[in-house]
């Protein structure tokens, strides 16, 4: 069986949140941040070729939404949905915040 691959496209939204973290930690260390970007970058680039091993999102989870997975990056959560051949990276959240307000706030828009 020929090894299925996934494209891995990353929304606005999601890219955003992962420049907000890295240039937050930048004001205390650009090593770190960098650091950071690599590893959530790295983890996320594993999709392509396993986009079902990440946990549905329990938040969600609890309200029917079952779309949406997350990879745990420590303590950032990488949440995305497959649609297809097509990963989608939605949002990047500090895990340490209110993720389900945050969730339903990007929801409902």
């Amino acid at each position: 069986m020929a090894n299925r691959r996934y494209r891995v496209i990353w929304t606005e939204t999601a890219a955003r949140d992962l420049e907000e973290i890295v240039s937050y930690i930048a004001k205390d260390s650009t090593q770190q941040a960098t650091k950071v970007l690599k590893n959530i970058r790295g983890k996320s680039a594993t999709l392509r070729s396993s986009p079902s091993r990440g946990r549905v999102v329990p938040e969600l989870d609890e309200l029917g939404l079952r779309n949406w997975r997350e990879l745990i990056v420590s303590p950032w959560r990488v949440i995305y949905r497959i649609e297809g051949r097509l990963v989608f990276v939605d949002s990047v959240l500090d895990g340490r915040r209110d993720v389900e307000d945050i969730l339903m706030q990007r929801l409902l828009r």
